[in-house]
């Protein structure tokens, strides 16, 4: 999340960042005059645990290192991505949001043309987003169609668990215009799982978070991420909307092995949007206008 004006609040989040990755995987990285990392050297091998500690997790979090750990990333992957290239200017935009984008004016965002956003509530089964609650209701009444998203700890508790506290803390749903489905955030090492075992935890989250709201969550991940925690697993594809992580100034991004499709891309994280200070991630949807209200109501 870096800002191309370098105000306080993007600077405390890539220290944050920094901070985060540093805890979990001694990362060192140094800035150019331009603002993009040096990536650091990879690893011999891929961490398998967790990252990302409880509290501190986002969309696109882990995304760096995993796409350095792991296989990385097809068509020109590039950390802090502008989206020169932008994904077709007709799909709705996009933002993504937590704590660390501070107070929102909503109303500029739809002023803006942002269409939807996806707006962090919990970690874990004890963690809750502090920002969550004022972003979710002033986004509804700035008419943004809106859903939350619970950042997965996989070896801090079971899928059901954290599908069950995060359906009790803003996960829930319903058919109001405005409400998205929620979505599962999977990235930051496979959190000392095997690909069997991983499977097992999405489709226990997944399993849980339908019997409880009645839809189909939506799969936040990378292809570096999916492909080798889940093995490049197909068991989720008829069942969750695909949001696909891949910062680039290609056309299209990289799909996650045993997904045919994207539904949502996150495509960069340095966009500015009226209404957020800093640096925001800006993302797009895969079909119309219409199309998206269908995915929030539920109506073919």
């Amino acid at each position: 999340m870096f800002s191309r004006n370098r105000n306080a609040r993007a600077v405390r989040r890539r220290l944050t960042t920094a901070a985060v990755l540093t805890a979990g995987l001694a990362l060192a990285a140094t800035m150019s005059t331009t603002g993009a990392a040096n990536a650091a050297p990879a690893p011999a091998s891929a961490p398998s645990g967790s990252t990302i500690p409880l509290g501190h997790g986002y969309m696109g979090v882990g995304y760096v290192q995993d796409s350095k750990d792991f296989t990385p990333d097809a068509k020109h992957l590039q950390f802090d991505a502008k989206g020169l290239a932008s994904p077709n200017v007709t799909y709705p935009a996009g933002i993504d949001v937590s704590h660390y984008q501070g107070s929102i004016n909503w109303s500029s965002v739809k002023a803006a043309g942002i269409q939807f956003a996806y707006i962090k509530a919990t970690e874990g089964t004890t963690y809750t987003d502090p920002n969550f609650s004022a972003n979710y209701l002033n986004a509804y009444n700035a008419k943004v169609i809106r859903g939350a998203y619970h950042f997965a700890h996989p070896d801090l508790s079971s899928g059901a668990a954290q599908a069950t506290y995060f359906a009790a803390h803003g996960g829930a749903w319903s058919a109001d215009n405005l409400t998205l489905p929620g979505m599962l955030d999977l990235e930051g090492g496979c959190y000392g799982k095997t690909a069997a075992a991983m499977q097992s935890w999405i489709l226990d989250f997944y399993n849980t978070y339908k019997a409880k709201t009645s839809r189909d969550v939506v799969i936040y991940t990378s292809a570096s991420w999916w492909n080798t925690c889940t093995g490049g697993w197909s068991g989720m594809s008829a069942k969750s909307p695909l949001w696909v992580a891949h910062w680039t100034t290609a056309a299209s991004p990289t799909i996650p092995s045993g997904f045919p499709f994207w539904t949502f891309w996150q495509y960069t994280d340095a966009g500015a949007v009226s209404g957020v200070s800093g640096a925001v991630d800006r993302d797009r949807f895969s079909g119309s206008s219409a199309r998206l209200l269908a995915l929030a109501n539920n109506t073919p």
